[in-house]
């Protein structure tokens, strides 16, 4: 019999001052029992990271072609294919021929770039890759619960984030690379 996934609620005061975005989220999001703390915690980051209208999580494991988390017009249109891990140089060269966007959030910059080094992606010079900091991940994942109710503050490329008596802080960083 497999194991079913967990949901975790995440209710988010979001604060982009650079994209004047400033939203009460209220996230379910489904964590499968493969998924580690750290990607789990990425996913949601991203999600902050990109929110804008007609963003979604995808429909899970059972649609291994979907983006992690994906950006539609009224039209269902897809504008922006967002990853989060390690995505292989074939699944970014698909992204890229369907979606005008590609990015991807990873918690493991240096793999990620050793991964897809020398590898063949469709309109390479415009994927956006970023590494969320490893700090910042790692002081969320300790606190990690089923409900969780924080602040996020994005300045830049900065993240301060407040989860009850606990603050921390982080950078979101640009990835260069040469695929």
């Amino acid at each position: 019999m497999a194991l079913a996934a967990t949901i975790y609620n995440f209710e988010i005061e979001l604060a982009d001052a650079d994209r004047g975005v400033y939203e009460a989220l209220s996230l379910k999001v489904a964590r499968h029992p493969s998924e580690t703390a750290e990607h789990l915690v990425t996913r949601v980051l991203a999600y902050c990271l990109e929110f804008t209208e007609g963003i979604g999580f995808s429909r899970g494991l059972a649609h291994p072609d979907d983006p992690a988390i994906a950006v539609r017009d009224l039209t269902g249109a897809l504008l922006a294919w967002i990853d989060v891990g390690m995505p292989d140089a074939p699944r970014l060269h698909r992204a890229s021929k369907a979606a005008p966007r590609v990015a991807v959030y990873t918690h493991k910059p240096q793999q990620l770039l050793n991964q897809l080094a020398g590898e063949r992606i469709h309109r390479s010079e415009g994927l956006e890759l970023y590494a969320i900091d490893h700090g910042l991940l790692s002081g969320v994942v300790s606190g990690l619960e089923r409900r969780m109710k924080l602040a996020l503050s994005i300045t830049g490329a900065h993240l301060f984030l407040s989860i009850g008596e606990a603050s921390l802080a982080g950078e979101v960083a640009r990835l260069a690379h040469g695929t």
